[in-house]
């Protein structure tokens, strides 16, 4: 069975955690609808991209 050689010491614990945190999303509100959505996505209430209608949209959400 294999057994660490040696301890695994707080600091080499804690770096090594360094990148499991949560990290918060960045929402933005859009400019149009006043709604918050997420950047470099189309917003599905209306289809638009950037200014530019991209897919129609299907109804209420």
């Amino acid at each position: 069975m294999a057994v660490p050689k040696r301890k695994v010491s707080p600091s080499r614990r804690g770096m090594r955690r360094a990148h499991d945190a949560l990290k918060a999303v960045n929402y933005q509100e859009d400019s149009h609808t006043g709604e918050y959505k997420l950047r470099h996505h189309i917003d599905l209430k209306t289809g638009m991209y950037r200014g530019k209608q991209i897919v129609e949209p299907k109804g209420d959400y």
